[in-house]
Order: structure tokens, then sequence, then C-alpha cells
């Protein structure tokens, strides 16, 4: 590690990265539960509890404000453990955690792996996000897309876990890097689901509302012919652990019309968010409606 990272600047990091490391040796029902304690904490950032909210108001309009906000409650209890969740990621051993998961469907992963042509691997980011590639790795080989982390201290703990445990870590404006991955037979981890403004944008309905929409997906399976295999995680009830979801590969995708297709991954996605709605990203800014101030 580098010694710039001894600077008093990162001294609060130090000490969250040391609290995530120690919780790996509790028991799972602890973690869970220190998990939850650390939601209500980050309930106090009112920006994300504020999106949290309007999120939920536009998504689901057939619910009263008491049962939205008791939504917003558990969505942040699943915030919290995800920060759990990400030290296990890192830190613990696989026997450690094939206790804790069940797949289903690894069948179809292989089944389009046998194409020859790399798969990518279709995901929305949910709070389980992290430990699910982590899982996920203790089954089968890929290479993930992700988003540098803006402080580098939590940067270079984050790509030194990763690197650990996956073959190759992406940054997500590394097209060239990603296609090179899938030209070598190597699934890819795409999660294509967030608030983007960017080229190749469009307006597309989220639960029925406009939302800026990457349509890069359509241009990424043409550009590379790998089937598009969808994936997603369920942290189940109580101490249950996890299950791993994989589907067949989408039929007749891409379709040569890329808003099309954004508003069928958009539909896939919703359904899953139905199963379990506290477990999805509402704090993030999906719709890009809520200021800063």
């Amino acid at each position: 590690m580098q010694r710039r990272f001894l600077k008093p600047r990162y001294w609060s990091i130090w000490l969250l990265l040391g609290f995530m490391r120690l919780t790996v040796y509790l028991p799972y029902p602890l973690q869970l539960a220190l998990g939850r304690a650390l939601g209500r904490l980050l309930r106090l950032a009112r920006r994300r509890w504020r999106i949290t909210l309007v999120n939920l108001q536009r998504c689901f309009p057939e619910l009263d404000a008491p049962a939205r906000l008791r939504l917003a409650r558990r969505h942040f209890d699943s915030l919290g453990m995800a920060l759990i969740e990400t030290g296990l990621c890192w830190w613990a051993g696989d026997p450690q955690l094939q206790k804790l998961v069940r797949i289903e469907g690894l069948e179809h992963l292989q089944a389009a792996r046998a194409r020859g042509r790399g798969v990518i691997l279709l995901a929305g980011h949910f709070t389980t996000l992290e430990i699910g590639g982590r899982l996920l790795s203790l089954y089968t080989d890929f290479h993930i897309m992700y988003r540098p982390n803006e402080n580098m201290l939590i940067e270079e703990v984050m790509r030194a876990g990763r690197e650990r445990h996956f073959d190759r870590a992406i940054p997500r404006q590394d097209v060239r890097l990603m296609l090179r991955s899938l030209k070598q037979g190597k699934p890819v981890w795409y999660a294509p689901d967030q608030g983007y403004r960017g080229k190749h944008s469009e307006m597309v309905p989220f639960f029925g509302i406009p939302a800026p929409t990457n349509t890069a997906l359509s241009r990424l399976a043409h550009m590379s012919a790998a089937p598009v295999v969808p994936f997603s995680v369920e942290r189940l009830p109580g101490t249950r652990g996890y299950r791993l979801i994989l589907e067949p590969a989408l039929h007749d995708f891409p379709s040569g019309d890329a808003p099309a297709d954004a508003l069928r991954v958009s539909r896939l996605l919703e359904e899953k968010i139905r199963r379990t709605p506290d477990q999805y990203l509402w704090s993030h800014d999906r719709f890009k409606v809520v200021p800063r101030d």
C-alpha cells in the first residue's frame, strides 16, 4: 500500500476498512444485525434518503406514504448489510461463503459459453451487487465491468480485493478491453441500469416513467456476437444466505432497435425488482431529478 495513504485525510477510511475487516470473523447472524444498524446510520445522509423517497414515490404510486416509508427504511437496512457483505467479498475465504449460497441455472451460462463468443452477464444495481459477484466466482471465472471510486484509497483496496477473485476488473469506460475479454470467450458482468446522459443515452420507461438510459448493450452484443444471460442475486430472508439466478440467454437480442432493446431490459429488471424491492439501489438518482442542494 502506498505511503501517501498514511496521511490524516485517510484515517477515517482506514477505520472503516478495519471495521469491515473485523466483521468477517463474526457469525453471519451478527453480521446482518450490524448491517441493519449501519443502515439506520446511513439514513442520516439526507440527500440519499430524499432520492430514495422520490424514486419510490415515482415507481410505486400504488403504495401509500407509510408503506413507502417502511420500504425506504428496509432499503437502508439493505445498504448497511451491503457494506458488511463487501468485507466478506474482499476478505472471506471460499469455505465461509459456500455455506451461504445456492445457485440456479448455471447450465444456462455453460450453454452460452459453449458458443465460444464470450457471454454478457446482464445484471442490475442491487445492494447485493458486490456479494453476488463474489459468490458467482465460486462457480465460474468471469470478468467484471466497474466504476472506479473517486477516493483513491477505497479504489486501491477495492481493486486489490476484486483482483484476488476475478480474472480481470475492467473500468466501465474501457469498451475495447471488454470486447477483448468477450473475444477470448470470457463472461463479462455488465449492468446498464443507472441514470445515464452520455453517448448512447435514450429516455426509456422505467416503471412507466421516462428515465435516461444507456442503450450501449445492444451495440456491445452486436459487435461481439456474445449471448446475453440475465443474472440476479437475492438476499434470502433471515440468515438463509443468498440465491444466485442465471436465466437462458435472451432470444433475438439485439433486435437492431437499441431503444426497444433497452425497454426490454428495463422491463426484465422491473420483474426482478418487484421480487425484492428493498434490495434495489433506490438511493441512486435514477431519474436525475433530485437537486444536489
